[in-house]
């Protein structure tokens, strides 16, 4: 019996613990260990896809992680740039989700993967993107899906890692990169404007 209130104890801790979970889980965001956590996975199909921009490509039959959720947000949120173009046939695929319209190459404009789109609650607002000792305000005008892919309105190109900023070459020109594609992906920091 001296076990008892102990063990109630831990039972009581285990059901918290377990509903605070239950809670988020369907965002897959784990407060416990501070990461979000694959909601599926996604079975490949190949098809027509754009390779500009050294662009990613669904092979047949591979496995591609899918997010509902991204990182939590801090001050000045760590993410990955990618470069994208969202200018008619460009590797973006089609319009923009935000406005229904392409985006030249110049244009300062950005896709968020999933969970910071927030089902666009971010649309056409600005961030700002830290990079390369430069700062640059872009507008978000795009999700960069990181639930679904492999598909004709996907382009082929498998689901967003949940930690990404495509943005356009305008963007990466106005942090100081020339040449984007030799760069491919950086580590950057951003935030709401």
């Amino acid at each position: 019996m001296a076990n008892s209130p102990k063990l109630a104890a831990i039972i009581v801790v285990f059901l918290l613990i377990s509903t605070f979970n239950h809670c988020r889980c369907s965002r897959h965001y784990s407060p416990l260990i501070g990461q979000c956590r694959p909601s599926g996975y996604l079975p490949g199909k190949s098809g027509n896809c754009n390779t500009e921009h050294e662009s990613d490509c669904c092979q047949d039959g591979k496995m591609y992680p899918q997010y509902r959720c991204s990182p939590p947000m801090t001050g000045d949120t760590a993410a990955s740039m990618t470069v994208n173009s969202f200018a008619a046939g460009g590797d973006g695929g089609g319009k923009s989700e935000c406005d229904n319209e392409y985006h030249s190459d110049d244009e300062l404009v950005v896709a968020l993967s999933t969970g910071w789109y927030d089902n666009g609650s971010r649309c056409l607002k600005n961030i700002r993107i830290n990079a390369n000792g430069n700062s640059v305000l872009a507008k978000v005008v795009d999700e960069c899906d990181s639930v679904y892919g492999c598909d004709s309105d996907h382009d082929f190109q498998p689901p967003c890692p949940n930690d990404i900023v495509d943005a356009s070459p305008g963007v990466w020109k106005a942090l100081g990169f020339s040449d984007p594609d030799n760069v491919g992906e950086y580590d950057i920091t951003w935030s709401d404007e």
